[in-house]
């Protein structure tokens, strides 16, 4: 059987920086052939996709994940060269070993057992894989799940492999994200000299207790599954440079993470009543960045529960906390969708690493998952 160790070494090698892909699909490609998948590259502009499946049966079991990482930041700071992987007291050093090329190289060879231990399976497995996770993720999951819609080719259960995990491999789940909703926000004045206020419309003034009052609102109270909508503001940027100039414009950028509670439409409509409401003469771009979902218990997280407390002992978390991830594109198919990865505490840090024995204990999680639902 492939060791995974060296599996997770060999996609780190490759420095795929989002949206490049630098061949490891087509290294993964390699692999799930000669197992009996039929392997599909997608390339939408400027980022390569792939969807792999074995069998034409239902249910359709797909791992999905991306190959893209983030940029390394200054090499020099790094203990290791960040593209050459290096074990180090029990962990690997690299970027993606963690986000998310470990749980890659553990899929493969759970697959790979699980296809030798078992080739007369139900059902088909399947690989979602895309080179634009990391980045605007408009060319990646996204319109490979339109392709798919568009030939009512369906998912019916779904590991995203994100790094879930907090301090060993499968104490967190992810059953479910929070919709995010951002607004890059232009706020108008009159620019001027700061000695003649008559004469200046100060942006900033304008717009600040605006702010203040968007961090204070309750936008609801959360529920069972999802912590209460939260708005935070990431980037503002206003002035000349000079400190004698009224600046007339201010760009703010602020983004909502939002539970079921509400909708994006109503987070818009509050949000501009508002601006009204205080006079603000404004320009906005909203960008949605996906709605929230939830997956209840039911098959796919009953037979991961279950084979982490085989694997591990550990009676795991479910959890909808955290950022978003490509599983929002997935689970409004239909599908049931789960997170599950290694540990997240370096991910996109100086240093990114990942215990060799988590990622085979994720391997072992992945078999029995499989062995569980299509044996």
């Amino acid at each position: 059987m492939r060791d995974v160790i060296k599996t997770t070494i060999d996609l780190v090698s490759r420095q795929s920086v989002t949206p490049h892909d630098e061949g490891c699909q087509g290294y993964m490609d390699a692999i799930l052939s000669p197992l009996g998948f039929a392997n599909e590259s997608m390339v939408f502009e400027d980022t390569t996709n792939m969807w792999s499946r074995k069998g034409k049966a239902k249910p359709v079991f797909c791992f999905a994940g991306h190959t893209d990482v983030v940029p390394t930041g200054p090499t020099a700071k790094w203990k290791y060269p960040p593209f050459e992987p290096t074990i180090d007291s029990g962990f690997i050093y690299g970027r993606g070993t963690a986000d998310m090329k470990g749980s890659l190289a553990a899929m493969l060879c759970a697959t790979e057992r699980f296809v030798t231990d078992y080739p007369a399976h139900k059902g088909s497995i399947a690989y979602l894989i895309t080179s634009d996770e990391e980045g605007p993720f408009i060319n990646g999951t996204t319109r490979v799940i339109d392709t798919l819609e568009a030939r009512n080719e369906k998912i019916d259960y779904c590991i995203v492999g994100e790094p879930s995990s907090t301090l060993k491999t499968g104490d967190t789940i992810k059953n479910g994200r929070r919709g995010s909703l951002t607004g890059d926000l232009i706020v108008k004045g009159i620019q001027g000299h700061v000695a003649y206020p008559h004469l200046v419309k100060n942006p900033i003034h304008a717009i600040s207790p605006v702010l203040t009052e968007l961090a204070s609102i309750t936008w609801d109270q959360g529920n069972d599954f999802f912590p209460p909508t939260s708005f935070q503001v990431s980037n503002i940027n206003a002035g000349t440079g000079a400190g004698n100039v009224v600046p007339g414009t201010v760009e703010i950028c602020f983004n909502f993470r939002f539970s079921t509670e509400v909708t994006d439409q109503q987070l818009i409509e509050r949000v501009v009543a508002l601006f009204a409401k205080h006079s603000i003469e404004y320009e906005i771009k909203w960008t949605f960045n996906g709605q929230p979902f939830l997956t209840p218990r039911g098959t796919l997280i009953d037979a991961v529960v279950e084979s982490i407390n085989e694997v591990t002992g550990i009676d795991t978390e479910l959890s909808t906390a955290g950022g978003t991830s490509d599983g929002r594109f997935i689970a409004p198919t239909g599908a049931q969708v789960i997170e599950l990865g290694p540990e997240n505490a370096t991910i996109h840090k100086l240093n990114e690493c990942v215990s060799t024995e988590n990622i085979r204990t994720l391997e072992d999680i992945y078999y029995a998952t499989l062995v569980r639902v299509l044996a």
